[in-house]
């Protein structure tokens, strides 16, 4: 390396402390090459702490001085130290951070628990999130208000108004009381807790209450403050809170290792230049490295280090970092800049901060090896991998193993197929790999692609200790021709510190719409933080919101520069020959060492080449070559993949390889849907679903967005499919929302593709979004008195809404705008939003073209015969998962008897008293299960009938929840499952019926029947709480959770959308920033779950005041009948809605109303005056659920 200006004598340090080891790279003066050490970075039988032994034992090799482990380190040969660490990291997954207590408005004690009320992992009954990070909340009694265009000149005298940092209007409504706040604060230092986080609503534009209450909690005595408001002052109080969380959680964990580390030197380090590694790619000085910057630096140490070596010097192409370590694997990109976001989320902790765009995919090096229902599975970590003791390898146990799992998957094969061949340990041991190297492939083509790139146009750039073992399988599965690896490939992220830049951030909030006036005040803020400005993008017709300006100073430092290799003469030595196993068999495989190596010098594979700290490996037809600055290209061949394709049985690696490659078509879509679409619902609440299905429309895969389109589109493809026949051509692309043509309700738009293939049908892909607006009686098309489906808005049973690749937007305009009834002469009100609707349906339409590109993909590499034979094995395989699952559960019903046949009865009620009642019948023998709900109730004159497609959703949800594995969601689930539902029944309605509630209420309770049937966990909320509220101009959708359900071993979890649905709610400082609402509360509903050995989750109180004339209507169950424990445990409470008038009393609403007024009539109960003025108060108190005993 050139060492540019190092004062003569003196030495440099880069130093990555990551989660299973440290890396140091040191520049000695007078040396060509630094020193590279790589340490355990727990080792405490040897030293405390490995950044400080790796300074000293290298000082010790420079100098020839001994230096003692209990002797401060001598400064005086230290030129810098640059440092990585995970110590902020491990604190927040470990849960070992600073006591901590959260202030925040009060209304708001549960808000960062609540957080988006979404569950991580839809199939998870458990519903398992991750702890909070305080011990203690203290509601504090005050209150800011956004003023509204309406209010000013309106307002109380008596309230001032106050222009916040964003340029808003607020009113101080509730001043702060320090008086009243101050023996709170005592308390909270009497037991025990001296940090504080800090939240306030609207505090991101007037943050004069946080600061008075920093200011007094630190003259109480509070060692640590974090205030929302100081780190990242931006609208979203949600995301803010968390932050503030995460920082008082950590930086005092990171002030004291900090303090520690500079304590082992002697007096001359404040001299020194020490900066550490921050998560946006930036160095700063200790004094500013704080929590909620950290948890992303050894990582971001990574990016730096490939991009600033690799990008524009060793290629001109976009790179994508793979980073595979000992712990996890990270994934990035550089295309000339750094890509960054403003939020992320790990372990739970939502973090607000400028951080590099890293993205976790996987486990590293140590990942658990399980052979599962006749596939192979690779899963996260083993044990040693996070805790200590560390233990060396031992190859004589690892053989042993290897030999069980080959006996394990050798006999499930001969019971598959009696004549297959047995597999062989190294062929199992390399289909391991392939599998683990799809599971990795699968996320990195999501997290490229979704940001609109080609995953085959980059070059890969691999490093960590176990990433350049995997590239060429890596690049080739993602069609890369190109790898690049630095020759300090196992300790980039250490050298990566050295090649960063001082960077420091300024930001503040700005309220306004994007224009002449707004880039004129945004210029000008800009100039006062003496930096540039980004902008957004253009969109037509539409207004872009200006949220925040930021600016970044940047102080570059360019201290480490590569240095140009003398080109070699002659082959390249090889160090020796092994036989090393690829996928044809073993090979004599030389190795190279990088170090005897130089620029020029090409090797072949296969071949090995080391560098003292990883390995790389070259497969066959690969060539690497070393370039000038001795890094390694790898130039990959990409023949046609084969896999032989066997009548009888599956090649268990292959299934699981597709299995990976289905799902990831369908989460594509999904990742192109959510970015090229316009509305709320569907790029921001993810209320969408993408499949891939068989060319007789049976499910394939089914990327698990929305629970309650499970399965569900196989109607609607099927039924397409026998509509349209042999009218199917290339280039047409249909759409429908009808309940008897397979839909669920009108406002979910399926949209479906054909996927041809030499000009044969061969595959479908689909995709369904549901649109805020369809028309109908009310806005927002959920009316909750409808009682016919020509009052829920448009109706569509069959259209081509691409017809030979022409959008036909005159005809699907006039199905939105002007739908119609065949039993009704009534016009009904057509679609408020059409642009909304167009936009979202080309995304669609967009999303499915992204799957057919996908599909032909994977069609010319294996080949059709091949992809189809896979498409139908995956399908087996689930069926299989299913079958195993119905044994076991058959058994565990009734242990005692001897019958194959185990039947059991439940049923539960909506309010109205209509009964869902279900014979199961399990055979425990064949592992079959017959789901009849005769019994259940008649068609009702309402709108909670639900489709035929309803059901089925509810029932593979239910049985993909109780195999608890990771199999793939396909109709092969359904393969081992009869459903019989009676026609007539509100399950199997008529064509002409109401249902827009059977998808949203009545699916809820399907799924609580069939659980507690199973006897798998407690009844949860059962519903889905949907309000809708608008006028003419605007309208409003949000669906509400509430408590899960308690199973045998776990409590259920409070405030959270639960089953079939998993949206997202909308922050509220957002909800009271872009509509006419105040939110005075938003919590949980405490002690409403069940009482039992395991409790139920709480439900959520949501007190909402409405600024000015609005229609409200509010659709939801469970006011009546409570859900019910299991096994003894207690029900959990009915959920309630209120109306509070002018005069404060209050008026219960039951489950399902409407309230309409006028701007200047009275209604027909209420005063709209007083509607205006803001005394209309909704207050909804969700159900909860139950627990079990």
């Amino acid at each position: 390396m050139d060492m540019g200006n190092v004062s003569e004598g003196k030495l440099r340090f880069c130093i990555d402390r990551g989660g299973t080891f440290t890396d140091v790279y040191a520049e000695i003066p007078g040396q060509a090459d630094g020193r590279v050490l790589k340490l355990l970075s727990v080792d405490p039988s040897n030293y405390d702490d490995a950044p400080v032994e790796g300074i000293r034992r290298i000082l010790e090799e420079t100098t020839g001085k001994k230096i003692p482990r209990n002797v401060k380190i001598p400064t005086d040969n230290i030129e810098w130290i640059r440092m990585g660490t995970t110590v902020a990291t491990n604190a927040l997954l470990e849960r070992k951070g600073e006591k901590i207590a959260l202030c925040v408005t009060q209304g708001f004690r549960d808000l960062l628990q609540i957080g988006n009320q979404a569950r991580p992992s839809i199939f998870d009954l458990t519903v398992s999130k991750p702890s909070n990070l305080y011990e203690e909340v203290v509601e504090v009694d005050e209150r800011i208000e956004l003023v509204q265009d309406n209010e000013v000149g309106n307002q109380d005298s008596s309230i001032s108004l106050v222009k916040g940092i964003s340029g808003e209007l607020v009113k101080v409504v509730k001043p702060l009381h320090e008086e009243a706040l101050k023996p709170l604060l005592k308390g909270l230092l009497d037991r025990g807790v001296s940090c504080l986080a800090v939240v306030l609503m609207h505090s991101y534009t007037y943050p004069q209450h946080e600061k008075a209450i920093e200011n007094l909690a630190l003259s109480l005595g509070f060692k640590h403050v974090s205030l929302s408001s100081a780190l990242t002052p931006m609208v979203r109080a949600v995301p803010r809170g968390l932050t503030a969380s995460v920082d008082a959680y950590l930086t005092p964990i990171i002030k004291e290792y900090l303090s520690g580390f500079i304590s082992k030197f002697d007096e001359g380090l404040g001299k020194l230049n020490v900066l550490f590694m921050q998560s946006d790619g930036g160095l700063a000085p200790e004094s500013t490295f704080s929590g909620h910057k950290a948890v992303l630096s050894g990582p971001a140490g990574g990016v730096v280090g490939y991009s600033q070596t690799l990008f524009g010097i060793e290629t001109e192409k976009p790179l994508i970092g793979f980073d595979m370590g000992g712990t996890s694997t990270d994934v990035s990109r550089y295309a000339g800049s750094y890509e960054q976001v403003l939020e992320t989320q790990i372990s739970g902790a939502i973090i607000q901060a400028p951080q590099l765009d890293i993205n976790t995919v996987a486990a590293g090096g140590g990942s658990k090896l399980k052979f599962q229902f006749g596939a192979f599975r690779v899963g996260p970590v083993i044990s040693w991998c996070t805790s200590w003791p560390y233990q060396p390898l031992d190859i004589k146990a690892t053989r042993e193993e290897f030999a069980k799992l080959a006996g394990q998957i050798n006999n499930y094969r001969k019971n598959q197929d009696p004549s297959v061949k047995d597999m062989t340990v190294e062929e199992i041991a390399l289909g391991f790999v392939d599998v683990a190297n799809e599971t990795m492939c699968r996320p990195i083509r999501q997290l490229t692609e979704m940001k609109g790139h080609e995953t085959k146009n980059h070059s890969l750039a691999c490093f960590g200790g176990a990433g350049p073992q995997h590239a060429c399988a890596i690049a080739r599965s993602l069609g890369m021709k190109e790898v690049l690896i630095h020759k300090l490939c196992g300790i980039l992220s250490a050298y990566g510190m050295g090649l960063a830049d001082v960077v420091e951030d300024e930001q503040e909030p700005y309220s306004a719409v994007y224009g002449p006036e707004s880039v004129l005040e945004v210029s000008r803020r800009e100039g006062l933080l003496l930096k540039q400005r980004e902008y957004g993008f253009k969109l037509q017709n539409r207004n872009i919101l200006v949220c925040d300006v930021r600016v970044r100073g940047i102080g570059v430092t360019n201290i480490l520069k590569p240095q140009a290799l003398e080109p070699a003469f002659g082959s390249p030595k090889a160090e020796g020959y092994y036989r090393v196993y690829f996928g044809i068999g073993r090979q004599d495989t030389p190795l190279f060492k990088l170090e005897n190596l130089g620029y020029g010098h090409v090797m072949p594979g296969p071949a090995i080449i080391m560098n003292g700290n990883s390995t790389v490996i070259v497969e066959p037809n690969c060539r690497a070559t070393v370039t000038n600055y001795g890094n390694i290209r790898i130039e990959i061949e990409s023949p046609l993949s084969t896999v032989k394709v066997a009548d009888k049985v599956a090649d268990v690696v292959q299934l699981s390889i597709f299995n990976h490659r289905f799902m990831g078509i369908a989460e594509q879509m999904g990742r192109t849907l959510q970015r090229t679409s316009i509305s709320t619902n569907i790029k921001e609440r993810l209320d969408f679903s993408c499949a891939l299905f068989d060319p007789s429309g049976g499910l394939v895969a089914n990327a698990p967005h929305v629970p309650v389109h499970l399965g569900a589109m196989s109607n609607t493809v099927r039924w397409q499919l026998n509509y349209w026949g042999e009218n199917l051509k290339e280039g047409d692309v249909l759409v429908t929302n009808h309940p008897c043509a397979g839909g669920s309700h009108l406002p979910d738009i399926t949209v479906v593709t054909p996927v041809f293939y030499d000009r044969k049908l061969v595959f479908f892909v689909a995709n369904r979004g549901h649109h805020a607006e369809i028309g109908g009686i009310t806005p927002g098309s959920i009316p909750p008195f409808s009682k016919s489906i020509w009052e829920e808005g448009a109706a569509i049973k069959a259209f081509k809404l691409v017809e030979k690749g022409v959008f036909q937007e005159e005809g699907i305009v006039k199905l939105l705008q002007f739908p119609c009834s065949d039993e009704y002469e009534h016009k009904i009100t057509g679609t408020r939003r059409l642009q909304d609707n167009l936009s979202d349906l080309r995304a669609q339409v967009a999303a499915n073209q992204r799957g057919i590109t996908l599909v032909q993909e994977l069609i010319e590499q294996y080949g059709l015969e091949t992809v189809q034979a896979y498409m139908t094995y995956v399908q087996m395989n689930a069926e299989e998962a299913v079958r195993e699952m119905l044994k076991s559960v058959g058994a565990k019903v009734s242990p005692q008897s001897d019958e194959n046949f185990v039947t059991i009865e439940e049923e539960d009620y909506m309010d109205d008293g209509s009964v869902i009642h279900l014979k199961l019948t399990i055979d425990s023998n064949e592992g079959e299960a017959f789901f009849d709900f005769s019994g259940t109730s008649e068609e009702v004159y309402g709108n909670w009938n639900a489709p035929e497609a309803v059901t089925a959703a509810a029932v593979i949800y239910c049985v993909r929840c109780l195999v608890d594995v990771d199999i793939p969601l396909n109709q092969g689930c359904l393969a081992p499952v009869k459903i019989h539902i009676p026609e007539g029944s509100f399950l199997s309605p008529s064509d002409g019926a109401a249902v827009v509630g059977g998808n949203i209420l009545t699916s809820q309770r399907i799924t609580d029947v069939i659980f507690t049937a199973f006897q798998a966990c407690a009844c949860s909320q059962g519903c889905t709480n949907n309000l809708t509220f608008g006028d003419d101009t605007f309208g409003y959708y949000e669906t509400i959770g509430g408590g899960s359900g308690a199973g045998p071993t776990w409590n259920g979890t409070s405030g959270v959308q639960c089953h079939m649905t998993n949206t997202r709610m909308t922050d509220p400082e957002i909800f009271e920033q872009r509509y006419p609402v105040i939110l005075h509360k938003f919590g949980l509903r405490e002690n409403s779950g069940g009482a039992g050995l395991h409790r139920g989750g709480d439900g959520l109180v949501r007190e909402i005041e409405f600024r000015r004339p609005v229609i409200v209507s509010i659709l939801s169950e469970r006011r009546v009948h409570a859900p019910r424990g299991l096994k003894g445990g207690k029900h959990g409470a009915v959920g309630a809605n209120y109306l509070i008038k002018k005069d404060k009393r209050r008026v219960y609403l039951g489950g399902k109303n409407s309230l309409q007024y006028s701007a200047w009539g009275n209604s027909s109960d209420f005063d709209s005056w007083w509607w205006w003025m803001g005394f209309f108060i909704v207050i909804f108190l969700w159900q909860n659920c139950c627990s079990c005993l």
